[in-house]
């Protein structure tokens, strides 16, 4: 992982900042950015030592999208090369729900199509003022439903803002984000690292367990065919968190008014 070309990763205790580094192509994706984003997430599943991952970006925007370049295509045009490549790009997504770590994203200037779905994918996103945010997948002439977008943009905003913004492809900033809870808040863009510290401290303060299983809990059961599905799995998650070291170390912690310390057991 130290050998990327277009990311740069810095480790800060068990905290992982991954920093988008394409600023004079406005962070588009390239194949190799693509690649590159893929094996990160994906190597995260069984490494215990990195509890959280913020996400966020150089220069002037968070990430324009696909590099339409084509910088890293192989030049053929044909279903089976279409599908493949489509499956290649949706990996980054699927890998980032699938990692157990919290991802938070500090989203700045344009996000735009599979950068706007670095953003869905994430957990927690906090937006720079100058932040906007588009399905532009649709004004390319494809349709908008597209790296996720049409299952994550729905389940945030609703079916009525997510219809509008994607069968428009309209920009929504900032301010308008906040207002429909698609981001948590919204701050300078000078400020978005200290921003995210609050959540990063409050995270590390939770077990390690718990905060794996509270990711993998709520993936799961926004998509719970009923009420019984979901408290079915709250409790099988209850009742191992319960067993674990940690969990007696953090109530004792609480009552002792101090800082816990984990083992992750």
């Amino acid at each position: 992982m130290n050998d990327f070309t277009s990311l740069v990763l810095e480790r800060r205790g068990a905290v992982d900042w991954l920093t988008l580094n394409r600023p004079d192509a406005l962070n588009t994706l390239s194949m190799a950015m693509v690649d590159e984003l893929e094996a990160y997430f994906s190597s995260l599943c069984d490494d215990h030592s990195v509890r959280i991952v913020v996400l966020r970006a150089n220069g002037r925007a968070f990430c324009a999208g696909a590099d339409l370049s084509g910088e890293g295509f192989d030049g053929v045009y044909n279903g089976t090369s279409v599908y493949a490549m489509q499956k290649r790009i949706g990996n980054i997504y699927r890998a980032m729900r699938r990692c157990p770590q919290p991802i938070i994203a500090l989203v700045h200037g344009a996000a735009c199509g599979g950068g706007f779905s670095l953003a869905l994918a994430s957990d927690i996103r906090i937006a720079g003022e100058s932040a906007k945010m588009n399905a532009a997948y649709i004004r390319a002439g494809f349709s908008a439903c597209d790296m996720g977008c049409s299952y994550f943009l729905p389940r945030m905003v609703g079916a009525s803002v997510a219809s509008e913004l994607m069968m428009t492809g309209r920009f929504i900033h900032a301010e308008r984000a906040l207002r429909v809870n698609l981001v948590s808040e919204v701050v300078p863009d000078a400020e978005l690292a200290s921003a995210a510290q609050p959540y990063i401290d409050e995270m590390l303060r939770t077990t390690p367990m718990g905060l794996r299983l509270t990711k993998e809990g709520i993936n799961q059961n926004l998509d719970a065919q009923s009420l019984e599905a979901a408290m079915a799995l709250e409790d099988r998650q209850q009742s191992l968190a319960a067993l674990s070291t940690d969990c007696r170390e953090a109530q004792a912690a609480f009552f002792e008014k101090r800082e816990p310390v984990y083992v992750d057991g």
